[in-house]
């Protein structure tokens, strides 16, 4: 009897070390998958979509230009942001450069960041009629900053994956990007999420202006058909009808360089 009781007592006390051990298993394990796309992707950007209060979108735009430039005087890089032209229900995309988290979140850095925010804050809070947040890797900040200065149209594509479908589905995208490549078209920059708003991945290809994202349909179909199938597609026809096998959810949306 007392050694059944010695056994439950010996149990009760190493039940927290194995949930613990489990759960640091399960982050060590999480940390490395999301490492292994970091690799690939290295920048760290903090992505705020946002809707205007009705009626407010211009008063909102104005409040952002100020927190922007308020936000580079303090230290931060400036952000690249977008406003929506037709498509997802959000009004602005804008993306902050973080680098990394060590690197944002220093001390000094929130500090000076708390303060530039602040003047906008409250102004903010009733200007906005929804936001989401998400914290995503993505290409080099030199690189991104380039093509929105030389564009001035976007296409975004928001996707959820279906359960175990994460790296099929960041496959498709880069299979998406060889086809254009071959059609000497703008490649699509992939974001791959960290933690944040439920979106796995998403891209954004920036153009010139309208007419340029609509160039492909100019495109010889015998070079389309080649272009696909150098990048694993059956047909272009085919590309959609295989992106649906790994998601669960896709917003597609034009947007426009904020003037």
């Amino acid at each position: 009897m007392n050694a059944v009781i010695a056994s439950r007592h010996t149990d009760s006390r190493s039940r927290p070390r194995r949930l613990f051990s489990l759960a640091l298993s399960a982050l060590i394990v999480s940390c490395c998958s999301a490492s292994a796309f970091a690799t690939d992707t290295p920048y760290l950007y903090k992505v705020t979509l946002v809707q205007a209060a009705p009626g407010k979108f211009t008063d909102l735009v104005e409040l952002y230009k100020a927190r922007a430039s308020a936000l580079q005087a303090a230290g931060d890089e400036a952000p690249l942001w977008m406003r929506h032209s037709q498509g997802d229900h959000w009004d602005l995309m804008i993306l902050y450069p973080m680098a990394s988290y060590a690197q944002y979140y220093q001390p000094e850095r929130i500090s000076k960041r708390l303060k530039a925010e602040q003047p906008t804050s409250e102004a903010m809070k009733e200007n906005i009629a929804w936001q989401e947040d998400l914290f995503v890797y993505g290409p080099p900040l030199e690189n991104l900053r380039k093509a929105f200065g030389d564009g001035g149209f976007f296409h975004v594509e928001m996707f959820v994956a279906l359960p175990g479908q994460f790296q099929q589905l960041y496959r498709e995208r880069e299979m998406e990007n060889a086809y254009a490549r071959a059609l000497k078209q703008p490649e699509n920059f992939i974001f791959v999420r960290n933690q944040g708003a439920q979106w796995d991945i998403f891209t954004i290809g920036v153009y010139r202006d309208l007419k340029h994202y609509a160039a492909s349909a100019d495109v010889p179909a015998q070079d389309q058909q080649a272009a696909a199938k150098a990048a694993g597609f059956d047909s272009p026809s085919q590309i959609g009808p295989y992106l649906r096998r790994f998601i669960r959810e896709h917003h597609d949306t034009l947007a426009v360089a904020v003037k």
